[in-house]
């Protein structure tokens, strides 16, 4: 039997060549069959076509409308897995996952809502706000929160109009400078001891010590203990409880660890980072467990879950290390954490061996310099070729080579 997965794809080249190699490597697997992977086209699509994909990992759609009323389409009708629900995409404008959050008790900063510094391109907007809108004062909405601030739009967007806020002449400037940009002001957790950014595909979760500030080849940082054990483990459950609660399965988050508090600051991620030039060290895992996730959804039929059931989330009550755990249970319920982990020592044992021969051969060192080749210019090419075979035999000799 063949099962096909489809690649929605944007710009990116070198974590679905690497995809798609793993899977033809991998081969037929006992009991379930042969795995076929092909990169989709957009075009017309008639409403009761049947798909020929048994699941799609969709990289559009979060701001591609056509391919995404497709995606609607084939979860609704057809029942094609999706690793990231079509549904709960205005969700990942951060602001319901914010909202979501606090309910359930997770340590978000204070965040305000403002309004628009520059009105939308909309006949009736004068007409509405003359009636409508209240005057309101920024310097006050600001000194509730407290200095210093983040001013950030609603929706995210890889760090697009993100401003920190010191005093009141940073404020006005950050605000006049948003345009008609929505923000939300955000307090800032001053003196934190780490940043971390988890990288979530299905059941599983990678957390790495991450540095904003610095060019993206040098933000994730090989470091396996720069958070205590119960730190790691929050922050796991975090991303885990996000993921389940708004059906996502391929998702990123970033949290500020500051003693004992784990603060979520940013969570909702339609297209997270999975580029071979960022996550060096690490996308040999991120290749693997995509590609495990994927093979397991489609061997056991899972089915897409278009019913949120927020209320099984809402109505857990108890301290927070009490809800923290019972988040984690339904989480890893939504996830088949034990039938996933079961899956994979069965049918997928040699996986491991598999991807570090091919990390370690000429095809993916290939892979490497095509990468490097068009993301850096000439004169960079040859020092960060070497930079990331540094780090990937590391990865290599960690892993047994």
């Amino acid at each position: 039997m063949r099962h096909l997965i489809g690649l929605l794809l944007g710009t990116e080249e070198d974590w679905p060549t690497a995809f798609e190699t793993v899977l033809r490597r991998l081969g037929p697997i006992d009991g379930v069959g042969e795995f076929g992977v092909e990169r989709l086209t957009i075009e017309p699509f008639n409403l009761r076509a049947k798909p020929r994909h048994e699941l799609v990992i969709d990289r559009l759609a979060y701001w591609y409308y056509h391919p995404r009323e497709w995606l609607k389409k084939i979860s609704m009708m057809d029942d094609v897995y999706l690793l990231n629900s079509p549904f709960t995409f205005q969700s990942m404008e951060k602001h319901t996952a914010y909202c979501a959050m606090i309910r359930l008790g997770l340590k978000v900063p204070e965040t305000v809502l403002v309004p628009y510094k520059n009105p939308p391109d909309n006949d009736r907007y004068p007409y509405t706000a003359a009636r409508y809108n209240r005057p309101f004062d920024l310097d006050e909405v600001a000194g509730q929160i407290g200095y210093p601030l983040f001013m950030k739009p609603y929706d995210g967007g890889a760090w697009r109009g993100v401003s920190k806020v010191r005093d009141e002449e940073e404020l006005h400037r950050a605000y006049d400078e948003s345009g008609e940009m929505l923000m939300h002001l955000q307090q800032a957790v001053e003196g934190y001891d780490a940043f971390a950014r988890s990288l979530s595909i299905g059941a599983e979760t990678m957390v790495m010590r991450f540095r904003p500030e610095e060019p993206m080849h040098d933000r994730y940082v090989v470091d396996h203990a720069f958070l205590s054990p119960s730190a790691g483990e929050e922050v796991v459950t975090i991303g885990k409880l996000v993921n389940a609660f708004f059906r996502w399965e391929f998702n990123s988050c970033e949290t500020l660890i500051k003693g004992s508090d784990v603060h979520p600051i940013d969570y909702a991620n339609a297209c997270p980072d999975v580029a071979l030039t960022s996550l060096h060290y690490y996308f040999p895992w991120a290749i693997k467990a995509l590609v495990k996730w994927s093979v397991f959804c489609v061997a056991t039929r899972r089915r897409p879950r278009i019913d949120l059931e927020t209320h099984d989330f809402f109505a857990v009550t108890g301290t927070y290390e009490e809800r923290l755990a019972e988040y984690r249970r339904l989480a890893d319920a939504y996830f088949e954490t034990e039938r996933y982990e079961e899956f994979c020592r069965t049918h997928l044992g040699h996986l491991d061996e598999i991807v570090l021969d091919w990390v370690a051969g000429p095809e993916f060192d290939r892979l490497l310099v095509d990468t490097v080749t068009a993301t850096y210019p000439e004169h960079e090419r040859d020092r960060f070729v070497e930079h990331f075979r540094g780090l990937l035999r590391l990865w290599a000799k960690d892993n047994g080579f």
